[in-house]
């Protein structure tokens, strides 16, 4: 099987999944933050290398402040059992995102949990916190200007692989599968950049009920395509 070495997934539906067992949103949010440990763990024993998902926008602070508060408190809970996790399964955690954003002990547990497994050599896992594609962008292009303006870099020298410098995904590899559940098919502002050649798969299962098959289903689908990287092929 061709298999992808960077998926990353939109994780969406957890709320309606919650009403759908007439349960409130923030259930769906906790038995979603179970998949994502399940996903991780079956995506490794695939052969997957690279696992990025989309937790938390910039754009999911306009949410219910209950709900917000809600997700911020499962953020922190989750912090704990990623650390766990991570530790038994050697998996390498990196949050991209604005960080500044979050609280600072949520911020200094995301600090531990990064120093605590940055050497671990099993599934590279980024979690998208805080995180928007503009967002990111804006943010690589001052950081950037900067550089420029101290001398620390010069307008000439300025090329893809410059800027992606700045972005908090380098030194990643690009998406080679993106993943969005519940049937949505957008990639609401993530990693715009770097899915450029990104195969796109969508479906209609809710996140807190995507499985070990989901995800086979998916990289079937991805193994079954032609990759043409943006290249017309003749004949």
């Amino acid at each position: 099987m061709n298999m992808p070495k960077h998926v990353a997934i939109i994780l969406d539906g957890n709320g309606r999944w919650a009403k759908s067992k007439g349960m409130p949103r923030n259930y769906g949010h906790m038995q979603g933050s179970k998949t994502v440990e399940t996903i991780c763990e079956e995506a490794y024993k695939m052969g997957i290398e690279y696992l990025t998902v989309y937790a938390f926008s910039t754009e999911n602070w306009s949410r219910p402040k209950d709900e917000v508060d809600a997700l911020m408190r499962l953020l922190r809970d989750y912090m704990k059992t990623c650390l766990k996790t991570a530790k038994k399964n050697r998996m390498c955690v990196r949050v991209i995102g604005d960080k500044t954003g979050l609280d600072d002990d949520i911020r200094k547990r995301i600090g531990e949990l990064e120093e605590a497994t940055k050497n671990n050599d099993g599934l590279h896992f980024q979690i998208a916190l805080n995180y928007g594609s503009r967002d990111e962008m804006i943010r690589a292009m001052k950081r950037m200007a900067e550089d420029v303006a101290e001398g620390k870099a010069v307008p000439s020298a300025v090329s893809e692989e410059l800027f992606e410098n700045y972005l908090d995904t380098r030194g990643l590899p690009d998406p080679d599968l993106l993943i969005r559940t519940s049937g949505e098919q957008r990639v609401s502002n993530f990693l715009l950049w770097q899915m450029a050649y990104t195969e796109f798969y969508f479906t209609d299962v809710l996140w807190p009920d995507f499985t070990k098959d989901e995800l086979l289903k998916a990289v079937e689908a991805y193994g079954n395509r032609e990759r043409r990287y943006g290249l017309v092929k003749e004949g």
